[in-house]
This record gives structure tokens, C-alpha cells and sequence, in this order.
């Protein structure tokens, strides 16, 4: 065996080891690729779900909000009918009505004071 064979043995093993050095991080970042593949995974299959829900969940929603709307149109209308019907009501009845209770009132004076001064006997001084 020569001085280079020996030296060549030697780099042969040193090259094993060094290949085996390398080997164990590369083994380990292998792993972890595996368990961030791993709980990638997880996360879109837990995703998926509460997207398709929270989809659906908008989408009745919206057709909830349809009909609200309809009913927010629905109670202004009522509002507007009822503000113009108040409006009709105090112009056909409430003038009316004031003129007979003032034509009531001042016949209820009329007949105080008449009864007043019945009852009194004449008045004299004015």
C-alpha cells in the first residue's frame, strides 16, 4: 500500500462522513417540509368549510335585508296614507268641528247669561 492509496482511503472516509453530516439536517428539514406540507393541508381542509358556510351565510343575509327593505317600503307607504288621510281628516271635519263648538259655546254663554239675569231680577247701572 503506498502513501497514496492511504491517502486516498482517507479522503474517501472523510468525504462518508462528511456525506453522513450533511445527511442528518437534510433528513430533518425533509420532516419539517412534511409537517408544514402536513398542516397546510389541514388548514385548507378546516378552511374550506367555514368559507362555503360563511357564503351561505351572506346569502341569507341578503335576502333577509330583501325583505326588510320591502318592509321599510311597505311602513313609509302606510306612514305617507295615514300623515295624508290625517291631513284630509282635518281639513273636511276639523274646521267644521271648531265652528260648532264655538257656535256651541257661545250659545252656552248666551243661555248663562240669560238665565243669569232672569234669576237676578232687572239690572240696574248700565
Amino acid at each position: 500500500m503506498s502513501v497514496g492509496d492511504v491517502a486516498g482511503l482517507i479522503a474517501a472516509i472523510a468525504f462518508v462522513l462528511l456525506v453522513g453530516v450533511l445527511a442528518v439536517p437534510l433528513v430533518k428539514l425533509g420532516r419539517v417540509l412534511d409537517e408544514a406540507r402536513a398542516s397546510i393541508k389541514e388548514v385548507t381542509d378546516h378552511s374550506v368549510p367555514i368559507l362555503d358556510e360563511a357564503a351561505t351565510t351572506v346569502a341569507t343575509t341578503n335576502s333577509q335585508l330583501v325583505k326588510v327593505d320591502t318592509i321599510t317600503t311597505s311602513a313609509a307607504q302606510v306612514s305617507e296614507n295615514v300623515s295624508a288621510l290625517t291631513g284630509l281628516y282635518a281639513a273636511t271635519f276639523g274646521a267644521p268641528l271648531v265652528k260648532v263648538a264655538a257656535f256651541t259655546y257661545g250659545v252656552r254663554q248666551a243661555f248663562a247669561r240669560a238665565s243669569g239675569r232672569a234669576g237676578s231680577g232687572p239690572r240696574t247701572g248700565r
